[in-house]
């Protein structure tokens, strides 16, 4: 049966360092998207994956219900497959969807982002304090996420290419960067991020009303004539 999933899928993209104009040498090439099975296979007693995965070439791709309750709690790296600017395939239905995915966004993002970062950096200064040691690429990865979240809020967009900022980013993912310097910044990006929350324009919650429909019409579209 995976096999003939692998064979449905309707959106394929590029995320991650590559993406977001963060990759070197050892970077990989990370592929994401949507499949939408067939109704018989989605109805049957088997019933079909939340997802798929290919771990050797780095592909995931989400089950279509599954992919759009994640976008609507602003789930960082589906929101970024929905805006990447690296997207190699896109069956109509996908293009509908790509056409629509400001109706995603909401202060859903403040909360998912911001949180996800907090508690993530309370959890790098434990691993400093007990084995003295960062794990310097995810601390990048908090801070650009940080950055994301807030150009989200303040331009009802999300900014995948982080070229703007390559150069302090890389600094702190090969270690460069003091720790203290890493710290200052992501507070003075949090002192952003809830600046833009206070007068942010987007809604209070995402359009979970038109992903609704827009769910029942795919599922309809799956059904074998």
């Amino acid at each position: 049966m995976t096999n003939i999933l692998w064979q449905n899928i309707i959106y394929r993209c590029v995320i991650g360092s590559r993406a977001y104009g963060l990759d070197d040498a050892d970077s990989d090439t990370d592929r994401r998207g949507i499949y939408l099975p067939p109704a018989e296979l989605h109805w049957s007693l088997v019933g079909v994956p939340e997802q798929l995965e290919n771990e050797a070439a780095q592909e995931c791709y989400w089950e279509l219900q599954k992919f759009i309750t994640l976008a609507l709690k602003a789930n960082p790296n589906i929101l970024e497959s929905l805006y990447t600017p690296l997207v190699e395939f896109a069956t109509p239905l996908a293009q509908e969807l790509l056409a629509m995915r400001d109706r995603f966004l909401s202060k859903q993002v403040y909360e998912t982002y911001q949180g996800y970062v907090q508690s993530q950096f309370r959890r790098l200064e434990m691993d400093l304090r007990t084995r003295g040691q960062i794990r310097w690429k995810h601390a990048m990865h908090l801070i650009r996420l940080q950055i994301a979240g807030t150009q989200v809020l303040k331009e009802g967009t999300i900014q995948v290419d982080m070229s703007t900022y390559r150069d302090r980013l890389m600094q702190i993912k090969y270690g460069q960067m003091a720790w203290q310097e890493v710290e200052k910044w992501q507070t003075e990006l949090a002192l952003e991020f809830d600046a833009a929350f206070a007068t942010t324009k987007l809604p209070d919650q995402p359009d979970s009303a038109w992903a609704n429909s827009f769910l029942i019409r795919a599922r309809r579209s799956a059904v074998s004539p």
